[in-house]
This record gives structure tokens, C-alpha cells and sequence, in this order.
């Protein structure tokens, strides 16, 4: 079957070389028909697992389509060679062929297909180099903000956002929450914006940036609704026992449901949040009650007393 299906592939290889050729009555390169033979070959040789030959026979038919001006459809056949790259756990490489096909759905005027391919791109590419990935999503944010389309845009700085926290890049983490918060509070979704603010409060303070969180949470007051809220209460409580240093305080708020069913990311910020000094709390220490006159051995000595005489 893989035979055939390589036989197969060679055979359109060979027609499209044929439709490229020239001559006395031919004095242009057919590259549409080259094109279509070059993606049936490379359909035939994905058939047969062969994904450096189906990569190549991709590469031509973009070619193709650009000596063609379809801009479109080569940025498909780029997009492809990507995924058979991919196929072949190259994947840097792979992303590099896609963000080239996103930028020419661009220009194409296809911006909706460019975000999906640079989205996808971000998604291969996450676990191997979570660096390009964020840029990835924030690209894409940056193409779905041009358009309008500011729900799919925000979703996307959302990932970038987990992203850099899971990196522990907390200032560009700061500056993206806060890019997620403005886009929530443009399009009148208040309550994420109570989410985003305790986010970017942790965030601070793994900063140890106290001043930056207190300022989150006062410019805050002028989301409608946040004051009042369980989201402000609990917030307030933080702010004041890690200004206290009061580690109980500051853990019993993280280990409140309001913080531990976040997003994964945020909540392990919680979890881990220590405050300044170690966390020794800030009370005064019990003060030894004074003696009543007349007592002079204190209870160890009084022990010792009982026992001077041995056990017997």
C-alpha cells in the first residue's frame, strides 16, 4: 500500500514537471496545473507516511501558487509543508512555515485564517519553547484586536498571560494581565475583571512589589461593582496580612475557594505566596505574668524539689 501510494506520489511529481517545462508553443509555465499535481503528490506521500517528500512536494506547490499570485493558497501549502514538519517532530521549523503562511493570509486580506494559523502555531510550539508561544498568541491577539474582534483577542493574551507566569516572567506578566483587564472592562465583562485584578495582585507580590498591588486593587474601586465584592473583601484581607506579615491570614485567603479554583497558574501563585520576613507574625509576644510576692521558685525549680529526695 505504501508503495503504491509513493508510485502515486512520483507520478504527479513528474506531471507537474511536465506543466513547469516550456517550449516552441508553450512559451509560459502552466502553474496551476503544476500546482494542483504538486499537492496530489504531496496528498499520496502523507498516504505513505513519507513526510520529507509530502514536506517537499508542499514547499513546490507553494511556489507555484506565488509564481501564480494565489496568494491564499500558498500560504495553505506553506501551511501544510508546516504540519508535515511537524509530522517529523521539527517543530521550530514547522512554526517558522506557518507564521510565513499567517503573513501571507494577511496580505491577502484573510486575517481570521492568519490568527488560526498563528494560534496553532503557538499551541505546537508551547511545550518546547514557551518563549515563541507567547509572542505566537500575542500576534495573534494583536491580528483578532485589529479586527474588532476583541473577545478572541483577549482569550489569546489570556494564554500568553499563564504562559509568562508559568515562565516566572511576572513584570511582562503584570503588563499582560493588565492589557487582558482593560479589553474585559471595554467590553462590560465586570466580574472577570474582579478575577483579573486578585491575578494581578499575586502577581505583584511575587514581584514583592506591595505598592503595585495595593494601586491594582484602589484603581479597582472604579469597575462597577467591585466594591462590595467577595473578590475586593478578600482582597483587602491579603493585602493586609502580607503588609502584617501575618502568614496565616495571607494562607488562609489563598486556600479560600475564591483563589484556589483560578486558572492552575494564578492559584499556585497563591499557594506558594510566603510574606516578607519568612512569615513571622507581626504580634506582640505574650508578656510572662508577674509573680505574686512572697514566690520565689518557679515551676521547674519546684519539680526538681519534688523529685530532690529520689524516686523512693
Amino acid at each position: 500500500m505504501a508503495a503504491q501510494k509513493i508510485n502515486e506520489g512520483l507520478e504527479h511529481l513528474a506531471k507537474a514537471e511536465k506543466y513547469l517545462k516550456t517550449g516552441f508553443l508553450k512559451w509560459k509555465p502552466d502553474y496551476d496545473s503544476a500546482a494542483s499535481e504538486y499537492g496530489k503528490a504531496a496528498v499520496a506521500f502523507k498516504n505513505a507516511k513519507q513526510f520529507e517528500q509530502a514536506k517537499d512536494a508542499c514547499l513546490r506547490e507553494a511556489v507555484a501558487h506565488e509564481n501564480n499570485r494565489a496568494l491564499f493558497h500558498a500560504a495553505k501549502a506553506y501551511e501544510q509543508a508546516g504540519m508535515m514538519l511537524k509530522e517529523m517532530q521539527k517543530l521550530p521549523e514547522a512554526v517558522q512555515l506557518i507564521e510565513k503562511a499567517s503573513m501571507m493570509y494577511l496580505e491577502n486580506g484573510t486575517p481570521d485564517t492568519a490568527a488560526m494559523a498563528l494560534e496553532r502555531a503557538g499551541k505546537l510550539i508551547e511545550n518546547v519553547d514557551p518563549e515563541k508561544a507567547v509572542q505566537l498568541y500575542q500576534q495573534t491577539a494583536n491580528v483578532f484586536e485589529n479586527e474588532e474582534r476583541l473577545r478572541q483577542a483577549v482569550e489569546l493574551l489570556g494564554k500568553a498571560s499563564r504562559l509568562l507566569v508559568r515562565g516566572r516572567r511576572f513584570d511582562e506578566a503584570a503588563l499582560s494581565i493588565q492589557k487582558e483587564k482593560n479589553i474585559y472592562k471595554e467590553i462590560e465583562n465586570y466580574p472577570t475583571c474582579y478575577k483579573k485584578t486578585i491575578a494581578q495582585v499575586l502577581v505583584h507580590l511575587h514581584r514583592n512589589d506591595y505598592v503595585a498591588a495595593e494601586r491594582c486593587v484602589r484603581e479597582s474601586y472604579s469597575i462597577p461593582g467591585f466594591n462590595g465584592s467577595e473578590d475586593c473583601a478578600a482582597l483587602e484581607q491579603l493585602l493586609e496580612g502580607y503588609d502584617q506579615q501575618d502568614q496565616d491570614q495571607v494562607s488562609e485567603v489563598c486556600n479560600s475557594p475564591l483563589f484556589k479554583y483560578m486558572d492552575n497558574d494564578y492559584a499556585k501563585l497563591g499557594l506558594s505566596l510566603v510574606v516578607p520576613g519568612g512569615g513571622i507574625k507581626k504580634k506582640a509576644a505574650a508578656t510572662p505574668q508577674a509573680k505574686p510576692e512572697g514566690t520565689t521558685a518557679t515551676a521547674a525549680e519546684e519539680d526538681e524539689d519534688e523529685y530532690a529526695g529520689g524516686l523512693c
